[in-house]
Formats: C-alpha cells, sequence, structure tokens
C-alpha cells in the first residue's frame, strides 16, 4: 500500500473497530502492568519480570483474532522496561543481565500493546515496600501522577500543546519536583507510536516542537516524568541501550555480515515497533546492531539517568479523545502516598476540577472528575521519545 493510499484510509476513533482494538489492547496491558507489580519484589531479577511482562502481552494478543480472515498483527508494541531509582527510563537488560531489586527501590514500569497497530501505552511507579510512601518518594509519585490528572484534562478538542507543558511543570514546582528534559508524549495511530503532534515536558533552546491543536477522534501516549533531581537525565553508558526501533526511512547496505543477518533478522520481526535486543540471539545482536545504529538504521532508546541519590517517577498513559469527550484507558492504582507538599495553588486546583466528559446536548451537566482520581489513578501510557534519547515512543 503506498503512503497516500494508507493516508486516504486512515482509520481513527470515528470506527468502532478501532475503539474497540485499542481497549482490547488496553486491558492486556493493563494486566500485563499488574501482574509485573505483583512480580516486584526483594531479590527478584529485573530481566526475568520484564520476560513475564512481555510474555503475558504476546500469550494474550495470540489469543485474540485466531479465527479471522485477514491476518491482524498483534503484540508487544514497547518491551517492557524496569528502571529503578535514579534511572530514567528504557532500562530491560539482556539475558545474562544479574541484576536485582532491592527493598525501597522506586520501580518505574513502562509497557505496550497494539491490537492490528492500535498502540496502548501504560507507564506506573512501584516502590518495593509495604506501607505507604513518604518523604521525597512521595512527593515525586505524587508530582508525576497529579501532573498526569491535569494532562488528562487539558488534552483536549481545542486546546494546544503549550498549553499542556506548561502546566505539568507548574505541578511538579508544587511538590518541589523537577518534569524531567527530553520526555515528549505522542500522538498514537496505526502502527505509529511516535505520530508528529507532539507533547514537549519542558521547552528549552535545544528542544522545540510545532505547536499544535489537540483534535476530536485523536489518540494520546501522555508521558509524564518528575524527578527530584534537575531533570536533565544523561546518557552514561551506550551498551546498557536494548531497545531500538527500525528507522523505516533510512537504507544503508551494511558491511559485516553478522550485522546483515541481524537485520535481515528485525525487518522480518520488528519491521515497525520498537523491540528488544533480547528477543536476538545475543552474541550475534552485540555485533551487528553497533553497525545498524551507526548508519540510522535503528532509533536507540537509551538508559538515561538522574545523579545517584535522586528519585524519578514515572506515570504514563494513553487516552483516547472521543466525541463524548477524553477516555482513559490505561492506568493502575498507586500505592499510599503521603507527600510532604499538597496543591495549594488556585489554578492547579481548578484544572484538577476540570471534568473530563464533555457536556452534552440539551444542557446536559458536564461531569466532574471523579472523587477518587487524584489519589489513586496511575496513568499510564507508553510515550518518552528518543528523538532526544529518552523516549518510548
Amino acid at each position: 500500500m503506498s503512503d497516500d493510499e494508507r493516508e486516504e484510509k486512515e482509520l481513527d476513533l470515528t470506527s468502532s473497530e478501532v475503539v474497540t482494538k485499542y481497549k482490547s489492547a488496553a486491558a492486556i496491558v493493563s494486566k500485563a502492568l499488574q501482574l509485573v507489580v505483583k512480580e516486584c519484589k526483594p531479590k527478584a531479577k529485573i530481566v526475568d519480570i520484564c520476560e513475564k511482562g512481555d510474555a503475558f502481552i504476546r500469550e494474550q494478543t495470540g489469543n485474540m483474532y485466531k479465527n479471522s480472515k485477514k491476518k491482524i498483527e498483534r503484540g508487544v508494541a514497547f518491551p517492557t522496561c524496569l528502571s529503578v531509582n535514579n534511572t530514567v527510563c528504557h532500562f530491560s537488560p539482556l539475558a545474562s543481565d544479574t541484576s536485582e531489586l532491592e527493598e525501597g527501590d522506586m520501580v518505574k514500569i513502562d509497557m505496550g500493546c497494539h491490537i492490528d497497530g492500535f498502540i496502548a501505552v501504560v507507564a506506573h511507579t512501584h516502590v518495593v515496600q509495604s506501607g505507604p510512601i513518604t518523604g521525597k518518594q512521595a512527593d515525586v509519585v505524587a508530582a508525576a501522577n497529579t501532573a498526569a490528572e491535569v494532562a488528562l484534562r487539558l488534552v483536549r478538542p481545542g486546546k494546544k500543546n503549550k498549553d499542556v507543558s506548561d502546566a505539568i511543570q507548574k505541578v511538579a514546582a508544587a511538590y518541589d519536583c523537577k518534569i524531567v528534559e527530553g520526555v515528549l508524549s505522542h500522538q498514537l495511530k496505526q502502527f505509529v507510536i511516535d505520530g508528529n503532534k507532539v507533547i514537549l515536558s519542558v521547552s528549552n533552546p535545544d528542544t522545540r516542537v510545532d505547536d499544535a491543536e489537540f483534535e476530536e477522534n485523536e489518540a494520546y501516549a501522555v508521558d509524564i516524568v518528575a524527578s527530584t533531581g534537575e531533570g536533565k537525565p544523561k546518557l552514561l553508558d551506550e551498551k546498557q541501550t536494548t531497545i531500538f526501533k527500525r528507522a523505516v526511512d533510512k537504507n544503508y547496505h551494511l558491511k559485516m555480515k553478522a550485522s546483515r543477518f541481524i537485520f535481515s533478522e528485525i525487518n522480518q520481526r520488528f519491521p515497525i515497533l520498537p523491540f528488544t535486543a533480547r528477543a536476538l540471539e545475543e552474541k550475534r545482536a552485540r555485533l551487528g546492531l553497533v553497525e545498524c545504529v551507526n548508519h540510522d538504521l535503528l532509533q536507540p532508546y537509551p538508559v538515561l539517568y538522574e545523579k545517584p541519590g535522586d528519585y524519578v517517577a514515572h506515570i504514563k498513559f494513553t487516552v483516547l479523545l472521543m466525541p463524548n469527550g477524553s477516555d482513559r484507558i490505561t492506568s493502575h492504582p498507586l500505592q499510599e502516598l503521603q507527600p510532604t507538599k499538597m496543591i495549594d495553588d488556585p489554578e492547579i486546583k481548578a484544572w484538577l476540577a476540570l471534568g473530563t466528559k464533555t457536556k452534552k446536548k440539551g444542557g446536559g451537566k458536564k461531569k466532574k472528575g471523579k472523587k477518587g482520581d487524584k489519589a489513586e489513578g496511575g496513568a499510564e501510557g507508553e510515550a518518552m521519545d528518543a528523538s532526544t534519547n529518552c523516549g518510548a515512543s
């Protein structure tokens, strides 16, 4: 199918079948997240948990559309990542890695699922402990979660991407935290995890995005990452990068046999969406991936870090901008939080009081946000972006 034909036939939320596929993917990734959270215990190997998350998504999606006449692609849309404490994003290690979780670790879980290319992503922050989260850990989770709740109410038809960026920074500051730079929230389309309409987490001279207005029948992965540190993550070791996405517009004749072999396998198995190098034979992958990345055939999703001692929280969710309002389709309840700061700012309170549903014709009242939303709603999605090298979309 040519690009023009795909553009003509582009499916959006006006199709009930498309909405069903988004919601089916969301139900599976939300259950996968529940499973992963239960596995987050002291002494658990991180790679084992990542594998369990991906295996669950593959198994559940594999059970769907088995008897469809048309082949329907389905499975992992973004590999399961567990990024601990000051690790910001994309830690999804190879099978040989021995990293384990410890009591008190703050774990960012990030994952995605798709049905027929309709993608639902989610990220959630969990602390490996029983009892409430307190102190700075509670502050940064509350900052990310409250920012996500505000974003949910501002990602709506007629609003602009800049409105969201400014608001989430204000929320984080209220908790004495920073929104992490380089994180992008993307519009989602069929088989496109990093659509062109983008919300930039923090605007600065190095990173600019086009102004955009949200429209009805669009889907977004809203991605919020907050830090108790400076919010300026660094790449420490390129060798830790294990998640890549095929750059479909790039071509190059690879010189090494190992590179050609790996690239051929990637084209067959992972032609469009992000994948983990764990799915490839490890020795060959180590050799072959380097040349592919050096010649821009693959887009890397690097593992980034704040300074040791900093805490980072991540909330991501998928939202469908339906005619009757915003429908957040991925989330997970948070642990009990006891932050040291509370929201006093009247503007933030006004944002949180906004409904997520539109007024019905005939004078129906606008629905208020659910009372429990702010305290519990773990927002999730999938869109830290690799274009600024902190991405998952």
